[in-house]
């Protein structure tokens, strides 16, 4: 089968890309993955590899802008808590930024924060875990001008993708390290976002209940040290079978 090469102006370091195909429909592209879980990117790194495209990632606010410093991605996927901020601050600069990125699309594992990532600018919207193909590809291709589309009908793949274990004991050891010191206030509420969205992606129920108690406390604005503590001995116990296997 030919392909047929089309000019990239997204990517210095690429002269030409590919033009998508029915069979990889995200071919050409380039996806800026702005993600703090090693779990959650796992799963898009094969999404994108399945779909053709290219992808970068930043796992950091702080590491994105350096990132956008030196390319142009032609989609960024941005969740929205992350270490260092929120991601509705980097897509707020997206939206702005000459030349603008093609497909800004906000990742969460809340779909309450859906009507602020479009009051933010985005493009689309994805509910965390991502493990579907079709779903994944469809969301990104509705946002897409259509020169970047594949030509004519294409079957949607029922298929989906399961991330390495690996990824989920190493966001494990992450938050273990977050709440090695004395957890601040807002150091406690990265932890319940970033637990929920990684419990549920990795089928931890017990964990994500767990954080879901963290969050609602923390919502009330109650202290919410027995909450804390408890998935403080959650994340020991989780390390140790770590260690065991």
């Amino acid at each position: 089968m030919l392909l047929e090469a089309i000019m990239d102006d997204t990517d210095p370091f690429a002269k030409t890309t590919l033009a998508p195909t029915a069979e990889r429909p995200l071919l050409g592209l380039t996806v800026l993955v702005v993600e703090d879980s090693r779990f959650a990117c796992e799963a898009m790194r094969l999404l994108c590899l399945r779909s053709g495209a290219r992808i970068r990632r930043a796992d950091s606010l702080r590491s994105a802008r350096r990132h956008l410093q030196v390319y142009r991605p032609s989609v960024a996927l941005v969740d929205l808590g992350l270490p260092d901020g929120s991601g509705l601050d980097l897509i707020a600069e997206l939206t702005q930024s000459i030349p603008r990125v093609e497909t800004i699309i906000a990742i969460s594992g809340d779909s309450h924060m859906e009507p602020d990532a479009r009051a933010a600018g985005v493009d689309g919207f994805i509910a965390k875990p991502i493990t579907s193909l079709s779903s994944f590809q469809q969301a990104i291709l509705k946002t897409l001008p259509e020169e970047r589309r594949p030509v004519g009908l294409r079957v949607l793949p029922d298929e989906d993708v399961t991330p390495d274990q690996i990824g989920f004991q190493d966001d494990i050891a992450h938050i273990a390290g977050v709440l090695g010191g004395e957890p601040d206030e807002l150091t406690l509420d990265y932890v319940a976002q970033f637990l929920c969205g990684v419990a549920r992606s990795a089928n931890d129920l017990r964990l994500e209940e767990a954080a879901r108690a963290l969050a609602h406390k923390r919502a009330l604005g109650k202290p919410a040290g027995p909450e804390a503590a408890t998935i403080a001995g959650m994340i020991q116990i989780r390390l140790s079978e770590k260690i065991a296997i």
